[in-house]
């Protein structure tokens, strides 16, 4: 199986983020995703320097692939999906319906994100009829929908499952980061970036429950799918992504990467990774139960 990077979703410094890109150059990782998925608003970097990254890795011998936005709200939104379905060098991630058909329309090859609803066969049979030559699973699909989805997928068609990270569950026009400072939106001053990670939600109790990013809610926990890596060889997986986090991230996949060439095993990683994780982990969706609880790494904790 091949080893992703998704996108970054949360909103960093300039120079954090090339910096960021330049350790991953010589991460081992086979894929990486670059782009702005969240909020239109955030303009640390631009879409020529999305371009001038890509350029980069891809000299370093990783398969780029640029992502765009899950929710179009403007014409510039339009416009900047124009330019990167347009860059004639990468494939583009398509994480709305709007985006696949442009690229349809264009004739251009992409992957359908994992925002898209793809949740039963004939979708996935749509997409491929349209261009999508790999597919992200949606991150609350189980282990179990999975594999009836893979006995159907079209010839040709790569499968990619989110397998480590904050989960991203849902998008809204309102921005909570902002609402949660009292701002309007449009005033936002860009608090989001004061949260590299996102900012933790906590229920009454006190226990974390969701994460605040900018328009996007995230689950708290990190979801964490070392444990499951034999399991989505038996369902055919291709391709493993992990999510961006703000520090570790070259070491996580590492061990994803030492897991998966069966150089570490995956109870060894389990035990390394959570030194290097800032939250609880949660794999309950893989499983087919509430996304909130973990069976593997809780399984491991007690050997």
């Amino acid at each position: 199986m091949k080893l992703s990077l998704g996108p970054i979703l949360y909103y960093w410094e300039r120079e954090a983020t090339f910096s960021f890109y330049d350790e991953i150059a010589a991460a081992p990782v086979d894929i990486v995703y670059l782009g702005e998925t969240v909020c239109s608003r955030r303009h640390t970097l631009r879409t020529e320097d999305w371009f001038d990254v890509a350029d980069k890795l891809a000299a370093a011998g990783k398969e780029v692939v640029l992502s765009s936005q899950a929710l179009i709200e403007s014409e510039s939104d339009l416009k900047t999906l124009r330019r990167i379905a347009d860059n004639g060098k990468f494939k583009v991630e398509a994480n709305d319906m709007g985006a696949v058909h442009l690229l349809a329309a264009a004739k251009i090859p992409f992957v359908a994100g994992p925002h898209i609803n793809t949740y039963n066969p004939q979708t996935l049979e749509l997409l491929a009829e349209l261009g999508a030559q790999r597919w992200v699973m949606p991150v609350e699909m189980s282990r179990e929908a999975l594999s009836h989805m893979q006995a159907a997928r079209p010839a040709g068609m790569e499968t990619e499952v989110f397998a480590y990270g904050r989960l991203p569950l849902a998008f809204s026009a309102r921005c909570f980061t902002a609402r949660h400072y009292n701002l309007p939106k449009d005033d936002c001053q860009f608090r989001c970036m004061d949260y590299p990670n996102g900012l933790t939600l906590n229920t009454r109790e006190g226990q974390p429950f969701l994460a605040l990013n900018g328009i996007q809610t995230m689950s708290a926990s990190i979801y964490n799918l070392i444990g499951e890596l034999d399991s989505m060889r038996a369902t055919g997986v291709d391709v493993v992504r992990v999510s961006p986090q703000a520090f570790h991230t070259a070491k996580i996949l590492k061990l994803f990467r030492d897991t998966l060439d069966g150089q570490l095993t995956a109870q060894a990683a389990a035990r390394q990774m959570t030194k290097l994780m800032f939250d609880q982990a949660c794999d309950g969706y893989w499983h087919g139960k509430p996304g909130i609880e973990q069976s593997y790494l809780a399984a491991t904790d007690s050997e």
